[in-house]
């Protein structure tokens, strides 16, 4: 697992990847492919979140749950899909929310590379998912590997936004804070941008122009969304 870890977070994720839920997690995964089961992403993709964006240069978070479970559609990235797969309903609904917000028209594809190359790192939970199953590999050691990068996220000492969408995320805003003075990050917290969720405060929540205001108030430019 290690070896395939980026250069730039290999030293914030080591003690994660050598604890035993990490080693657990690669002969568990080994296993279930073995059995015929599909596992999304494929593999040379599951890290492609920490490959396109750097630690150093992180500028933004966003935490989805787990991956796409549908054939083609997960690649990496939380809420990203391939170009040329149909954006799912929660992207659909983040595109609705960019318009609203930024006046930014949503683009002819899903594909959200674009965020990961300005600093955004858009980092799922459990960071593999079988076919059909949505939360498959929840609980089963990829979680201690993505607390550790969002830890590293928060010991740095240049100001981030974490942007938490529905629960699942927000159950790691207590992390943040915790790990350095309260006023160093912008947390931004809404529902999720699902549609059982979406109007109960995702849309209108505008987190696209507060990341921005907060980043460019704090010397580190804006994004282009």
């Amino acid at each position: 697992m290690s070896e395939a870890v980026p250069p730039s977070w290999r030293a914030a994720l080591e003690p994660a990847l050598q604890a035993p839920e990490a080693r657990r997690l690669g002969g568990w995964l080994a296993r279930e492919e073995a059995s015929g089961k599909a596992v999304y992403p494929p593999r040379g993709q599951r890290l492609r979140a920490l490959e396109l964006t750097p630690l150093d240069e992180v500028r933004a978070v966003i935490l989805g749950q787990d991956p796409y479970h549908g054939p083609g559609q997960a690649h990496g990235l939380c809420f990203s899909v391939p170009e040329g797969v149909r954006p799912p309903p929660s992207l659909a609904n983040i595109h609705k929310e960019l318009a609203s917000d930024l006046g930014v028209p949503a683009p002819p594809h899903g594909n959200l590379e674009h965020w990961a190359r300005q600093g955004v790192l858009l980092l799922n939970t459990s960071l593999t998912v079988e076919a059909g199953r949505a939360g498959s590999h929840a609980g089963k050691g990829w979680e201690a590997i993505t607390d550790a990068a969002v830890a590293a996220v928060a010991e740095r000492s240049g100001p981030s936004v974490f942007i938490l969408w529905g629960s699942h995320a927000r159950g790691k805003a207590a992390r943040i804070p915790a790990l350095g003075p309260g006023t160093r990050h912008l947390v931004l917290t809404s529902p999720h941008p699902s549609p059982l969720s979406a109007h109960g405060g995702f849309f209108g929540s505008k987190p696209f122009s507060k990341a921005n205001a907060f980043l460019e108030a704090n010397g580190r430019g804006t994004i282009d969304w």
